[in-house]
C-alpha cells in the first residue's frame, strides 16, 4: 500500500456536500506525526450510454500553515462572484428542461390566455 493510501485512513471529522452530480467531502485527516490537515475532495457521477456509471475524483490537500491565506481568498472570490453576478446560477437556464419560476423585474407577467390570444380585426375578413 501506498504512504498516502496510509495517510488517508486516519479520518477525524468529515462531512459531506451533495450538490446535485457533485458531492463534496471535507475531512479533517491525520499525518503520521499526528497533525492534522484537510482533505477536500469533488466526486463527480458521469453515466454511460449503457446505464453504467463511473465518479471522477478530485483532490486537494490544505496543511495548516495554508489555512489562513485559503480562508482569506476563498471568501474574497465568493464575495466577488456574488456582488458582481448574484445568486442566480445562469448555467441552470442552458440546462434542457430549465423551467423559470420567477420573473425578473423588467418583464411583465402575461398571463397564459393573453399568450395564445390572436387579435383579429373582422373588418380584415
Amino acid at each position: 500500500m501506498r504512504e498516502n493510501d496510509m495517510l488517508e485512513k486516519d479520518e477525524i471529522f468529515s462531512k459531506v456536500l451533495r450538490a446535485g452530480r457533485r458531492t463534496y467531502f471535507f475531512d479533517v485527516r491525520a499525518t503520521k506525526a499526528e497533525d492534522y490537515y484537510i482533505t477536500i475532495t469533488e466526486s463527480k457521477k458521469f453515466t454511460e450510454e449503457d446505464g453504467s456509471f463511473h465518479f471522477k475524483k478530485h483532490k486537494i490537500y490544505l496543511y495548516k500553515e495554508d489555512f489562513t491565506a485559503f480562508k482569506e481568498i476563498l471568501e474574497e472570490m465568493t464575495s466577488f462572484v456574488l456582488n458582481n453576478k448574484g445568486e442566480e446560477v445562469i448555467s441552470e437556464r442552458h440546462q434542457k428542461d430549465f423551467k423559470r419560476d420567477y420573473v425578473s423585474d423588467n418583464q411583465e407577467e402575461t398571463p397564459q390566455a393573453e399568450k395564445s390570444f390572436t387579435d383579429i380585426n373582422f373588418e380584415d375578413i
